[in-house]
């Protein structure tokens, strides 16, 4: 992975405050929010009351503010939902995304962030939060600063910046997911989308919206299809495009950079190619699964 730092202008920042603003959290994401602390990060998601994908987020704190890391085109209808659940506590939610902007940060990260080896670990930095991406370690690190200053805090660090395109080549060889460009709203489910290994759900903090669903899939091992890194050899084919087996459905496409990519499989179809030696199939583009590490099927 090529060392240096991206700024993710597609990323927007929610803040919420006030007496009730952990308990409103904890009640209807995916995390536990004692997660959450000036040193500490964590992932989650926000899901319908039926177990279904709506958003995700990376949760940090920065001084006594909670504030959620997503996608930013989409600030707005969270903002609305969180609004919906709010109700009459003592929460104020406001959009951050111009008081503060987003940076990925490559490589060898934790020494010159000043952090240790661990997901999710988190320091304050010049008015903002620095921390190692808290769904993988091997993912890097995250620079929450105040906007404007990402490139002299980082640069100062001994990051240079790198072109949008680094961000992407790292999270697609993991197979991470980037919001609702690879987790289709009101469809995908967080075990198919590898939020446990993500650590972007906690089974044991008690009931969050969509809770019953996900547990379900979990204790009774419905997991049947998973996201993951593939390769693909052809023409990029388009997000949403079939996968076939044979002319039989294995699953369907998702985001995509430079050969590689993310979809999403029906695991008794990749072992079925592998026992056959027969090609997953996007049209004319030959899909070749690469599991990943940190994956647990």
């Amino acid at each position: 992975m090529k060392s240096g730092y991206v700024v993710l202008a597609e990323r927007g920042l929610i803040a919420l405050r006030g007496d009730d603003a952990r308990a409103l959290l904890q009640g209807v994401i995916s995390t536990a929010i004692e997660r959450v602390t000036a040193t500490s990060t964590s992932y989650g998601a926000l899901l319908t009351p039926q177990g279904k994908y709506l958003f995700d987020f990376i949760l940090m704190q920065i001084g006594e503010t909670l504030l959620l890391d997503t996608e930013r085109d989409r600030v707005a209808d969270l903002m609305r939902r969180l609004m919906l659940y709010r109700m009459r506590a003592k929460v104020e939610i406001e959009d951050q995304s111009e008081k503060f902007e987003v940076a990925a940060v490559l490589g060898d990260v934790a020494g010159p962030l000043g952090l240790p080896e661990q997901a999710g670990a988190a320091r304050a930095a010049d008015g903002g939060l620095v921390l190692i991406d808290p769904r993988l370690s091997a993912l890097g690190g995250r620079a929450v600063l105040p906007h404007g200053r990402a490139a002299t805090v980082l640069e100062a660090m001994g990051f240079a910046a790198l072109p949008p395109a680094a961000y992407e080549e790292a999270r697609l060889a993991l197979g991470v997911p980037d919001g609702a460009r690879d987790l289709v709203v009101e469809r995908s489910t967080l075990l198919e989308s590898g939020f446990e290994e993500l650590r972007g759900v906690d089974f044991d903090k008690g009931c969050f919206v969509g809770q019953e669903l996900t547990a379900r899939m979990k204790y009774r091992g419905l997991v049947r299809k998973r996201l993951m890194p593939v390769r693909l050899e052809g023409p990029p084919p388009p997000p949403g495009t079939a996968i076939r087996l044979d002319g039989k459905d294995a699953g369907e496409m998702r985001s995509s950079q430079d050969g590689q990519g993310i979809a999403l499989l029906r695991l008794e179809q990749i072992a079925k190619a592998a026992e056959l030696g027969t090609p997953l199939l996007a049209d004319t583009t030959e899909v070749v699964p690469a599991k990943p590490d940190w994956v647990n099927f």
